[in-house]
């Protein structure tokens, strides 16, 4: 089922912040009625596709911010192999630079709780758990408004890396609407016209295009 239009699961857990600092019971119930949050699951640290992906939000952090959104980053992987991550150089194939939290989903339920878990647990025929994937998390994607409702969600498969320009728009889209009371049609960037949720409004629109 979809989590969108749904309070975002709350929880508690290590994370990694400005880069260095880890921190415990971590959560983004902090930033409930203060900022908009991004919150992002990639599958693991130390391997190809995940640092552009995390080098590519950090360099659009600036953006985001200026809108109020808290960019925050999760994978099922240790806070400590976070840190050690966060150490190495970007030309080593690390991190290093990224200031954004980090957080460690360890016990794999925040990834679970967010439908984002490639894998599950099940019974085999002799009673023993056993797991049907590889139990790390999808590259997905959410963002939660002021309130703590999901407002939009992005999933891909491990091979697809995500584009920060799409998430910044979709972030633009939301306040836009939360500020002007219309939606956004199709291709819809900041700084175009919106359109009026009637019959007359999408009438309208349509004539001009």
């Amino acid at each position: 089922m979809s989590l969108v239009g749904k309070k975002a699961p709350s929880f508690k857990a290590q994370a990694v912040v400005n880069g260095g600092e880890i921190v415990t019971d971590f959560s983004l119930d902090q930033y409930v009625g203060k900022k908009y949050v991004l919150f992002f699951f990639y599958p693991k640290d130390f391997t190809f596709v995940c640092p552009t992906e995390l080098h590519a939000f950090q360099e659009k952090l600036a953006e985001f911010e200026k809108r109020d959104v808290q960019v925050v980053a999760c994978s099922t992987d240790t806070e400590q192999s976070h840190w050690g991550w966060l150490q190495m150089p970007k030309a080593s194939g690390g991190i290093q630079g990224v200031k954004y939290p980090i957080v460690a989903d360890t016990t794999k339920t925040i990834s679970l709780n967010y439908d984002a878990l490639f894998g599950d647990y099940d019974v085999d025929d002799n009673g023993n758990l056993i797991a049907t994937g590889p139990m790390i998390a999808f590259r997905a994607l959410y963002l939660i408004d002021k309130k703590g409702n999901i407002r939009h969600m992005l999933i891909n498969d491990l091979p697809l890396g995500r584009n920060v320009d799409e998430a910044l728009r979709v972030v633009d889209a939301l306040q836009f609407n939360e500020e002007n009371g219309e939606v956004c049609p199709a291709n819809w960037t900041k700084g175009a016209e919106g359109l009026k949720a009637s019959h007359d409004g999408i009438a309208s629109y349509l004539a001009k295009h």
